[in-house]
């Protein structure tokens, strides 16, 4: 266990929850730091549901490909919590780290703040310390009372799709989670908006509205679509021809459109070849990621297609199975799904997406998470959306069952469900995000 990891632990036990949506506590330590988070390179603020990920890592990528210095903050981390903090381009090292979680322990003294509020000081306080061209800030939880929104207004807010997740902070109706996600709107700062299910759609422009600020929409304002092996993008300033995007299924081209569309708000000076260089070099871990070799590729049967993704709510459920069919379309395979879920997520909703697709749903544990469904909870799912399954011990034991059942092709493997049993499969494989 590294320093900063015991220094997590113990600031683990300045709040007895893990989640209290609130910003004073926040505001109060940062006050005391000085006040860091008002002094930070232009942001690009993101909230969303699904997808939020994926477009900060299109942005990333077309900004660095066009030479810029890039912070990155985002969470959950996958395997190192140092995945959350990228300065100037590259993850937070050990000892920056350890030191700034210090000193933010220090200035703090004891007071009751959440985790991810005082994880949230602490990149606040890299991001000042270190130059940079741009800050691209993912929101934690909702929008509104999130840690990230204490900062002065940004150069941009980023809404990705809004659906139904965290019912028990963000409300159980798609307008309540809606205007939770709009509270980072700030008065007359421009916001692009990924396409939405119209009541999400008309929470935001009427937020957007109210603080006067510029608003662009996914499929009103903005479009993309595959034509020819091509993304082409098009806006009201022009059209782009790009390859593809690197990371897989057909939702990556709407990812990629909310991206393009903001970068180009933000900085109508990068040019087209920065777009189409971050098409293809973009990378996020454990979003339709393709694992080709490892210890746990390795217990596959041989020539199997082995895919993980941490798609774990109805919505996530309902792109990777729009994934797996495209798949299947293309090149035959019989489906396999190693899945393993949280108490707090609507499993029978998110497998519900994979009828008829799915030969075999092989329900696992997310080992060390107190909240994960059991695998007999997780098969009970299953089979309530008309499925086919069976429980195993781990992921190991899952891929072994596999290898042992007669295929008449090789199968085509997903492991899905949670981003905590993802980032599980990364470090048992080998492979852990750089």
């Amino acid at each position: 266990m590294t320093g900063s990891d015991l220094i997590l632990q113990r600031m683990l036990a300045l709040h007895p929850k893990k989640i209290d949506l609130s910003l004073g506590r926040l505001e109060a330590l940062l006050a005391r730091m000085g006040d860091p988070h008002l002094d930070l390179p232009p942001v690009i603020h993101v909230a969303g549901t699904n997808g939020k990920g994926s477009t900060v890592a299109f942005m990333r990528a077309v900004l660095e490909a066009a030479g810029r210095k890039v912070h990155v903050y985002t969470s959950p981390h996958l395997v190192r919590f140092h995945e959350r903090i990228r300065l100037a381009g590259r993850l937070v090292d050990e000892a920056r780290l350890a030191a700034a979680l210090e000193d933010c322990e220090r200035v703090n003294d004891g007071a009751p703040i959440t985790l991810f509020e005082m994880t949230t000081a602490v990149a606040f306080k890299l991001f000042h310390e270190t130059p940079a061209d741009v800050l691209l800030l993912e929101v934690g939880l909702g929008g509104r009372f999130d840690a990230t929104n204490v900062i002065a207004p940004p150069a941009l807010a980023v809404i990705t799709p809004v659906s139904i997740d965290h019912p028990e902070f963000l409300g159980t109706t798609l307008a309540g989670i809606a205007f939770e996600k709009a509270g980072i709107i700030k008065p007359r700062t421009p916001v692009v908006v990924a396409a939405q299910e119209d009541e999400a759609r008309a929470v935001i422009e009427r937020q957007a509205g109210k603080l006067r600020a510029p608003i662009l929409i996914g499929a009103q304002d903005f479009i993309a679509r595959e034509e020819h092996g091509r993304l082409v993008y098009q806006d009201e300033t022009g059209l782009l021809d790009l390859p593809l995007p690197r990371l897989a299924g057909r939702h990556q081209i709407q990812n990629a459109a909310t991206a393009i569309a903001a970068l180009r708000q933000f900085d109508a000076s990068l040019p087209d070849s920065a777009f189409e260089a971050g098409m293809a070099r973009v990378e996020w871990p454990a979003r339709l990621q393709k694992l080709s070799s490892g210890p746990l590729v390795a217990l596959a049967p041989k020539d199997a297609e082995v895919w993980l993704d941490g798609g774990h709510n109805v919505a996530g459920g309902r792109v990777l199975g729009e994934a797996m069919a495209d798949l299947e379309a293309r090149v035959p395979r019989p489906l396999a799904l190693i899945c393993g879920t949280l108490a707090t997520k609507d499993t029978t909703g998110f497998l519900s997406a994979f009828k008829g697709l799915v030969h075999q749903v092989f329900a696992v544990p997310i080992p060390g998470e107190h909240a994960g469904r059991a695998p007999q909870e997780v098969a009970a799912a299953a089979a309530a959306a008309g499925l086919r399954a069976e429980c195993a011990a781990s992921v190991t034991q899952a891929l072994e069952r596999i290898a042992a059942l007669s295929w008449d092709k090789p199968p085509r493997i997903l492991i899905a469900g949670s981003l905590y049993l993802a980032g599980q499969v990364l470090e048992a494989n080998g492979a852990p995000p750089t």
